[in-house]
Parts: structure tokens; sequence; C-alpha cells
């Protein structure tokens, strides 16, 4: 029997011509490297990893739609510095996020330490410590009241409460808030300020130079405190010429009426004529106790001026006038107690 053959314009031809054409579309809209006959799903020729890359990604709209969101929780929200770091998360670490606290890099920042972008860099390399602990994290909330936070291993004023000052001390000024006698004090030079912080020791009212004060009575009564030997350093005026072994002398100890003391270094600025400048450094505070020693080494002094405490120095600031210290020499304060 002779096969029958679909002539062109039959229907059998036409459905022939059809299927080819339907089957030559199929094949043309395959993606490559996809199985002839299994057909396309969206995305099924994309990489996994590439999948998940995306689904972690949020669109422009998506982000805005939710700070916008984030934001209505409250005032305590930062909108900038909790997303900034969208998808990069860092490095878990044991510390536990304390709630309704302050991002880190925030309190870095704040704190002076630099920038938010800078402080970021810091915790990214591992330089910062929270109680102890290395913190990557930036998203990581701490409690800047309570905590200790340190950046290479200093610590820094990491609560904006506290207040750090230098003040340079004119003569002619008592180390109190009021006196009975009508004369200057603290109060004259700080105002109502000058009721909220400790005075880090004492200066006679007649001596001129660098007072440090602040409301962080911890730190305050450690550099104070003659067992945490702090030095603070002195210019005083005496009468001259300085017999070469007056140093030594004072190094090795001088006898006073409530026992020895001793400075830890000295040396001669200049002398001219019958006047001479020295420099005497002791970790002592007793009272008026520069005075005494050169007074008892025969060169009573005619004017004395506070130069450094620790690592803080008096530097240009004028007679009467204050600065607030950087963070780098307040870490160094805590550093030269133990804190």
């Amino acid at each position: 029997m002779t096969p029958s053959v679909s002539r062109p314009g039959s229907a059998g031809g036409r459905r022939a011509s059809q299927q080819r054409a339907a089957s030559q579309q199929r094949a043309a809209s395959e993606p490559r490297g996809s199985q002839p006959g299994t057909g396309s799903q969206p995305g099924a020729s994309q990489p996994r990893a590439s999948q998940q890359r995306a689904s972690r990604t949020l669109s422009a709209a998506d982000l805005a739609r939710a700070k916008a969101a984030a934001a209505s929780l409250g005032a305590d929200f930062d909108a900038d510095d909790d997303w900034e770091d969208a998808g990069t998360p860092g490095e878990r670490d044991s510390l536990t996020d304390v709630p309704g606290g302050v991002r880190l890099q925030k309190v870095l920042a704040a704190a002076g330490v630099g920038s938010r972008r800078h402080c970021e860099e810091l915790i990214g390399a591992g330089r910062v410590e929270v109680d102890g602990e290395v913190v990557r994290r930036f998203g990581a909330r701490v409690d800047p009241k309570h905590q200790v936070i340190r950046v290479d291993g200093r610590r820094i004023p990491a609560s904006e409460d506290l207040v750090y000052i230098a003040l340079n001390k004119p003569a002619g000024v008592l180390t109190s808030m009021s006196d009975s006698r009508g004369r200057r004090t603290m109060t004259d030079l700080l105002g109502d300020t000058a009721e909220r912080l400790f005075h880090v020791g004492r200066l006679d009212y007649d001596t001129e130079g660098l007072m440090l004060l602040m409301n962080d009575g911890e730190l305050a009564h450690r550099l104070a405190h003659p067992r945490f030997g702090v030095p603070k350093t002195y210019l005083a005026e005496v009468p001259g010429p300085v017999a070469k072994g007056l140093g030594r002398q004072l190094i090795s100890g001088i006898e006073l009426e409530d026992g020895v003391a001793s400075a830890d270094k000295f040396r001669v600025v200049e002398q001219a004529g019958g006047r001479a400048l020295v420099e005497i450094t002791l970790h002592e505070g007793r009272k008026h106790i520069v005075r005494r020693m050169l007074a008892a080494a025969g060169h009573p002094v005619s004017r004395l001026v506070r130069i450094q405490v620790g690592p803080v120095s008096l530097g240009s600031l004028r007679p009467g006038s204050t600065r607030r210290l950087t963070t780098k020499e307040i870490g160094d304060l805590y550093a030269a107690v133990g804190l």
C-alpha cells in the first residue's frame, strides 16, 4: 500500500507545519546551556550564589521604606547609623547588646576619636574593646555611661556627661568656691560650672598655672592621691646663682618639719645675675611642698608656676582661661592611674 502524503494546503500539512514552527520557536527561546525540552523557569539559569546575593540586596525604594518604618520606633533610632552598614554585619562576638544602647561607632565619634567612618575602620580592624572584649561589629549597642571602652588599649571618655577642663589659674585666686574675705575664687573664673567639678589637687593663693577640673570623681581622686605617683612639674623663680649640687640634694631628699620630701627631677632652666629659673618635678602633694623644699635648700621662691600634671601640659593657655582636654589627654590620664 502506498503511504499517504499530505498535500500542501491540506489539513495534515498545515498541522505538521504548525508543529515544526512551534518546535523551532521553543528551541530559539531556550536559555543557552539548558536541556532541550525541559522548559525555562525564571532565574533557573542563575547560579545559586547570585540568587542569594540578589535576595539579600534591598532596592533603594525598599531601603527608604525600611528606614521610614524603623524611624517611627522613637528618638533612640539613628537612621543613618543603623542602615549605612546594611549587608556588612562584621564578625560576631560574645558581647551582649544593651537594649536601647548607642551604636559603638557613634559613641567613639562623640568622644572625639574621629569621624564615624574612621571609627568604623577602627572597629573593623579590631582596635576597639568594650569591657575588655574586642568588638568588630559596627552595629554593637553599648551603654557609654557604665561600660569601659578602649581604643588601642587607651580608655576613652565615652559618656557625654563627663567634663574635663584645663585651667590656667592666675596668682591671687583661691582654690575654693567662696571666700569670706571677698578674695577671688574658682567661681569667679568658672561661674556656676565650678560647683559641679572636682579639682585635681590645689594651688596656693599666690601660685599660678595648670589645674585640672572634672566631674569624673574616680579619676580626680586617683590623680590627686600620692599612691598613684602622678608627676607634677613646676617652674620656680629663685635667687641665684644655683649651686651645681642643688639638684642632687633635692632628689636625695630634703628634711622638712613633717618628714623628708624628694624631687623626681630637677634642672636649671636659666640663670642671669642674681636670679635663676629652675624646673622641679615631684609627685608629692603636701601643702606648699615646692616652696618649702626650695626654701630649706637656701633658695626661697619668688614666683611659682605649675606647667604640667601627668601627661597634660599648660602650653600656651592664657592666665584665667580654660580649654577642654583632648580625647588623647584623657586616655593618657586614665592610663597614668591604671584605669
